[in-house]
């Protein structure tokens, strides 16, 4: 039987398939639930018809139900007053046969760490998962995890306070941006010895899309993680889709979900803020996220 595994989280829901053998990112679909959310109202009943109509529509078309079907909820679902989620979960149940699963920080560190898991040829490697209102950083070195980092900041926090950054051309600074995320992390204490940071979540897809300066991976060989790219390539990768690249053109760059591209500037800027904090120097693009763990746990 098919089995299906959702990547819940606070904008994006993906949806894949694993036949026993191979996991397949099958759909992906943007709904900006951070969009009037408040911790004591939780998400608008405008989001939440969004998201049932969107769930509506994949339980019919891919038979999704109780027994084949997977939800692993982060990002805001964590903030919602109880009377909310338990209203989501009795919704889920009773509209489409799912149930709506909410993990907890430790959970989602956990099952990004079984996924990123390899011996990296003994480097010391930081792995970097962004979220809408959060942002998780597991270290790896001689195949062990060694540290694991909570950021209470995220995409969301960067387009809330730089909405500027998506016109056309952002008029906003990429400066000021790092400076923003640099402020909001002052209190974290990172290594300055890292050989790498994978940056997972999408990040190969889209470089090799907007055409980040890309080499070979010559760091370690996973049969996965097969590009690179400089700090330096990344910082004129970033000021080309904020400067020289209209919202229009990277939006025309993933038709099927074009909305994915609003957080993709605000989703640069931030791992270039810890980049620079950690004296990271070369990065590897990664498109795993904490499906690939769940799937590697099973």
């Amino acid at each position: 039987m098919m089995q299906y595994y959702i990547d819940q989280g606070s904008s994006t829901i993906k949806v894949y398939s694993f036949d026993g053998t191979i996991l397949k990112l099958v759909e992906e679909h943007s709904i900006y639930l951070k969009n009037g959310f408040s911790k004591d109202k939780g998400n608008t009943e405008n989001n939440l018809e969004l998201l049932y109509d969107y769930y509506a529509q994949i339980t019919k078309k891919y038979h999704l139900n109780f027994e084949s079907t997977y939800i692993f909820a982060t990002g805001i679902f964590r903030e919602i007053p109880a009377e909310q989620k338990i209203e989501i979960v009795k919704e889920f149940n009773k509209k489409f046969d799912l149930y709506f699963n909410v993990i907890s920080h430790g959970i989602e560190n956990y099952y990004i760490g079984k996924a990123m898991e390899s011996d990296y040829n003994g480097k010391k490697v930081m792995v970097i998962n962004m979220g809408g209102k959060t942002t998780e950083l597991v270290t790896f070195e001689n195949n062990k995890i060694t540290q694991r980092h909570n950021l209470k900041v995220g995409v969301a926090d960067l387009l809330n306070n730089f909405p500027n950054s998506n016109d056309r051309y952002s008029t906003a600074r990429i400066e000021d941006m790092v400076d923003f995320v640099k402020e909001r992390i002052k209190n974290e204490k990172f290594d300055t010895d890292y050989d790498c940071a994978i940056f997972t979540g999408g990040e190969l897809r889209f470089e090799k899309l907007t055409k980040y300066e890309l080499e070979d991976n010559d760091l370690f060989f996973d049969n996965i993680h097969d590009k690179k790219v400089s700090f330096e390539n990344f910082v004129k990768g970033n000021e080309k889709i904020f400067y020289q690249m209209t919202l229009d053109e990277l939006y025309a760059l993933m038709p099927q979900n074009p909305k994915w591209m609003d957080g993709a500037r605000a989703g640069a800027v931030l791992p270039q803020a810890i980049f620079e904090k950690a004296k990271i120097k070369t990065i590897i693009p990664s498109d795993m996220n904490l499906i690939n763990g769940v799937i590697k746990d099973t």
